[in-house]
């Protein structure tokens, strides 16, 4: 086999597996045979963006990184295989329209707005322009499949960070962010687990409320600008705003964009819809709630007609649904609790209608009831299933003790899922069948600074929730990565819940865990490659 077909083979690998997705139509045989098929095989290159995690000076971040053990993706020849995040500079958003929110959350609340535009623009004049940022030292880097790596960051410094993972380490990299802020307005455990680069995000869930200080941040994770454009739609529909759109955001640079500076109103609930011109970003939001401290608001999975929003804690006392339907058609839907016995239809909570084009909400209260469930949207006529994205707003506590998380919609898991910087107490695991039984194996991995992994594998009935502390490393030292694999059964849905107690106020985060594609679609290689050169 001459070296051009070898390259050419190897060439259209590398092509898909960064690519995310491959389907080959195999060519016929001439006698009805086909001469290839896809296979599915590892990819060989993830990126992922983390953005700066917060202002405040009394913050605590710890960034946890990790690959899970499995089949890699082989080395190249002339590569070195790494998985690092470096840090980016962070740029200041040009959407300023005026004093809007005359007002708005009192003093602090505008400190800490000034604060975060300062420290944006500092980072931004300690940016190099010449490109040798891409030359510093990885901030956090994984060394090996299987072992977590944890960096700290302490207050207002703490870094936005862009980095990519190739050959064995690429498939399945996970990078969680965890801020710990415990005084003060933006009081809260702030988790996410940073996101991979794309050109469309919804965002179900915001807010410009003046109790809210809401940020869309837009990280650029290449070598040329990119430009977005920011669309908010409330109850009546699409918000009237002219500086949402051109948002450009510098190369390898990540742009906080303050959400009431927008648009001139307030609403309590929103849908953000996140799109690019040209490029290619990371998006989420930042929430700090005056009365019920912050988190992380992620993208809610692609519109579908059904979705699973898992793993509300069993003490919420407070469930908040926002939905938006993004096409022609309205969407009404069928809202079920599936819970630890069963799925069941909360009382008074039966369906929700959904204009085209609008947000909706509901407030479900306590809709637990002291179980730990999932919320399975549907559609409430048969053979009609209008797309829809979804989050849930979460409150535990009760007056100054309250704390928010927020779940958006999660694709299932097909393949793997995994929730980095899991704690030897605090952590609990969600996974919903909302169709048929399953069988799921978690493992627990090796700890960050030491201990053994650890595996088990859990049944979880139809239509339930099961929600369980999932197992430690032996030995644990550091903190480790939590993964799950279906082995068998109906399609599961997955979240990672973390807490901790900080001077009464129960803190937590919720992270959703969708499939974490470390595999593609490729064409396999043929028996005989000639195909590939034209001599068959």
């Amino acid at each position: 086999m001459n070296r051009t077909t070898l390259s050419l083979l190897a060439a259209t690998t590398a092509l898909v597996a960064v690519t995310g997705f491959a389907a080959l139509t195999a060519p016929d045989g001439g006698d009805g045979t086909t001469v290839a098929s896809p296979a599915r095989l590892p990819v060989e290159r993830t990126s992922l963006l983390c953005p700066a995690p917060s202002v405040s000076d009394v913050a605590e971040t710890t960034y946890t990184s990790f690959t899970p053990k499995g089949t890699g993706a082989a080395s190249g020849d002339d590569a070195v295989d790494s998985a690092g995040l470096k840090k980016a500079s962070v740029s200041v958003a040009d959407t300023d329209s005026g004093d809007t929110k005359d007002g708005k959350g009192g003093k602090g609340a505008k400190d800490d707005d000034k604060k975060k535009g300062d420290a944006a623009k500092e980072g931004s004049s300690q940016a190099s322009t010449d490109g040798s940022a891409e030359e510093e030292k990885p901030f956090i880097s994984v060394k090996e499949p299987g072992k977590p790596v944890s960096g700290k960051a302490s207050g207002a410094e703490s870094p936005a960070l862009i980095g990519t993972a190739t050959g064995p380490l690429a498939p399945g990299w996970t990078t969680q962010q965890t801020t710990t802020i415990d005084i003060g307005g933006a009081r809260g455990l702030l988790g996410l687990s940073c996101t991979a680069p794309d050109t469309d995000f919804w965002f179900p869930g915001a807010s410009t409320d003046r109790s809210r200080h809401d940020y869309v941040h837009l990280t650029n994770p290449d070598d040329t600008a990119a430009v977005a454009d920011l669309e908010l739609y409330g109850k009546d529909g699409k918000l009237k705003s002219e500086v949402g759109e051109g948002i450009p955001v510098p190369a390898r640079s990540s742009v906080p964009v303050l959400l009431s500076t927008l648009t001139t109103g307030a609403a309590a609930d929103l849908t953000v819809h996140v799109t690019t011109r040209s490029g290619r970003v990371g998006a989420a939001v930042s929430v700090a709630d005056d009365s019920a401290g912050s988190d992380w608001l992620q993208a809610s999975a692609e519109p579908s007609g059904r979705v699973v929003l898992p793993g509300i804690p069993a003490d919420a006392t407070d469930v908040r649904l926002v939905a938006f339907a993004p096409g022609q058609e309205d969407a009404d839907l069928k809202l079920q609790l599936a819970g630890p016995t069963g799925t069941i239809t909360p009382a008074g909570h039966e369906s929700l209608h959904v204009k085209a084009g609008m947000t909706a909400s509901v407030d479900l209260a306590d809709v637990t009831k002291g179980e730990a469930g999932s919320l399975v949207l549907s559609s409430a006529q048969a053979g009609r299933a209008t797309p829809v994205v979804a989050a849930l707003r979460v409150v535990r506590g009760k007056g100054g003790k309250q704390e928010i998380a927020f779940i958006p919609a999660t694709g299932a898991v097909s393949s793997r899922a995994t929730a980095a910087d899991n704690r030897s107490k605090g952590s609990t695991l969600s996974l919903t069948a909302p169709g048929a039984a399953a069988k799921v194996k978690v493992t627990a991995s090796a700890g960050s600074e030491g201990g053994e992994p650890a595996e088990k594998v859990y049944d979880v009935k139809a239509g339930t929730t099961l929600a369980f502390t999932p197992p430690v490393p032996s030995g644990l030292k550091g903190s480790y990565a939590l993964t799950i694999e279906p082995q068998s059964g109906g399609p599961v849905h997955a979240a990672r819940t973390l807490a901790l107690t900080e001077d009464g106020v129960s803190m937590f985060t919720v992270q959703a865990m969708p499939d974490d594609r470390g595999t593609v679609l490729v064409p396999k290689a043929a028996e005989d490659l000639s195909i590939l050169d034209g001599r068959r």
